[in-house]
């Protein structure tokens, strides 16, 4: 069984690694492209940008995650899945989830940093929920969640590509872990089950966009 799980997890690190290597080569491409057309593209996002903007901002824009219906469902592993439909749109306004923290629904069109990122001020959930819907694992923990653990999770998401960690007050547990579409508690930082749901969805079959970038987005 160790032999087993050794080559799950060396096929785990290598096609995260793979994926990276991916992401690299097309942030270089992405660079040469913007700098190659970089006048004409200056143009088109002045006239588009405030055109969108304006749309968007628009309190009669019907955007705010009108595709998302559904609960949370608990299963006997203790994982919460998502039994409905969770939108995918870009908006540029908030957007009211009916969990906290959201396990997906329409977002921002700009992702947070989700390459082993520990944030330490609470994010603003439409970023946080793009880095889910490119395969990201998100850490979440309130005060009452011990200091110790806040550190060992902290040490676990800076060695792990494809997660990011931040406080969230309005959460209901001390340490919550979300991915697109699934979410659950646990007791703490050596729980079992923090191993378990990051080898599981960090870039899991419930990713919509596997392999997408997580630099590249927001830091901060």
């Amino acid at each position: 069984m160790g032999s087993a799980k050794n080559k799950s997890n060396a096929s785990r690190k290598a096609r995260i690694a793979e994926m990276r290597r991916a992401e690299q080569a097309r942030e270089r491409r992405n660079r040469i492209l913007t700098i190659v057309t970089s006048a004409v593209v200056v143009t088109g996002l002045v006239v588009g940008g405030v055109v969108l903007i304006r749309s968007q901002s628009d309190d009669s824009d019907p955007a705010a995650d009108t595709k998302t219906s559904g609960k949370l469902v608990a299963g006997k592993d203790g994982v919460r899945t998502w039994q409905g439909e969770l939108g995918r749109t870009h908006v540029a306004k908030s957007v009211k989830y009916p969990t906290e923290p959201p396990v997906g629904g329409d977002h921002n069109q700009v992702w947070m940093n989700c390459n082993g990122d520990v944030y330490t001020k609470e994010l603003k959930n439409e970023h946080a929920v793009h880095s889910l819907e490119h395969g990201a694992v998100w850490v979440t923990y309130t005060s009452k969640a011990p200091k110790a653990d806040v550190e060992a999770l902290a040490a676990k998401v800076k060695q792990t590509p494809y997660t990011l960690m931040s406080p969230d007050e309005k959460q209901k547990d001390p340490i919550m872990l979300t991915a697109w579409g699934h979410q659950r508690s646990v007791t703490s930082a050596d729980d079992p089950n923090v191993a378990k749901f990051l080898e599981t969805y960090v870039q899991g079959e419930q990713t919509p966009e596997p392999g997408a970038a997580c630099t590249g987005g927001l830091s901060e």
